[in-house]
């Protein structure tokens, strides 16, 4: 018996199974794949992100300072409007590395991480939760006082425990360009309906190209019209969906969602 099982360890998961584990509870994570693969989210963080790692964590991470931004009502030969500050106002980082960052200091903290366990059914009680799995030697089944649901937008844990989606789902889209690029500003493209595309420098890294819409959207053809304003050629794309509208409840008797999971984005 857990006291408590982690479902999903990208950040919000491996900061909760770190947190608990470190006020000396059992903790179990499962994470349905490698963590941090594949990429769903921006690297594109606010400053505070070095209060939640730990030693050298901004050395291996770190990859650009961003001092503000500059807005378009449409493509990338728009008119653009300069929003700065003074001081530092977000930073970039490799997003994959910040997640096996954290995972690791859960390990350190005394949490049990595993990868390739997907959470296949959730059965609460009054006094515990069961959780199957599938891993990679087959079916293995958990038990715990308390679950944490942290797998995400599309999160198992909520349909498995009949909790409230999220009011709405955007569609999201990431790919790099591999070229260079140090200045202090990103990009915002307020051509999307109803949200935003951006582009995000990364220093040596390369640049970051994005954009989100609701469903019914055409999302690829809007992002090929950006990516084709910039005149460059991105690879590694990836996909995925942006909660948007917290749902009226997140938590049963003993479960609770943490992150996209209960539509916690960008808070």
């Amino acid at each position: 018996m857990y006291d408590f099982v982690v479902v999903g360890v990208v950040a919000p998961g491996a900061r909760f199974a770190r947190r608990a584990a470190e006020e000396g509870y059992d903790v179990l994570a499962l994470e349905k794949g490698e963590i941090g693969d594949p990429l769903a989210c921006s690297g594109h963080v606010s400053t505070d992100i070095w209060e939640f790692t730990g030693d050298g964590a901004r050395e291996e991470l770190f990859q650009n300072e961003i001092y503000g931004a500059r807005f378009h009502v449409g493509g990338p030969d728009s008119d653009d409007y300069p929003f700065y500050k003074g001081d530092v106002a977000s930073n970039v980082i490799d997003r994959v590395g910040l997640d096996r960052h954290l995972a690791a200091l859960a390990r350190e903290a005394g949490a049990d991480v595993r990868e390739e366990h997907t959470v296949t059914g959730v059965t609460e009680h009054r006094d515990r939760v069961e959780i199957v799995a599938s891993g990679p030697d087959g079916t293995v089944e958990f038990e715990a006082k308390m679950l944490a649901g942290c797998d995400g937008p599309r999160s198992r844990v909520r349909d498995e425990l009949a909790l409230p989606t999220p009011e709405e789902f955007l569609h999201g889209v990431l790919a790099f360009s591999e070229e260079e690029d140090h200045e202090d500003f990103v990009d915002v493209h307020l051509t999307p309906p109803t949200f935003f595309a951006w582009r995000i420098p990364r220093g040596d890294a390369g640049v970051e190209y994005g954009l989100a819409a609701p469903p019914g959207v055409q999302v690829t053809k809007h992002f090929e019209e950006l990516i084709d304003g910039y005149e460059i050629d991105v690879s590694h794309r990836c996909s995925g969906a942006i909660p948007v509208g917290s749902p009226d409840r997140v938590t049963t008797r003993r479960a609770f969602l943490i992150g996209d999971a209960a539509a916690q984005t960008k808070p």
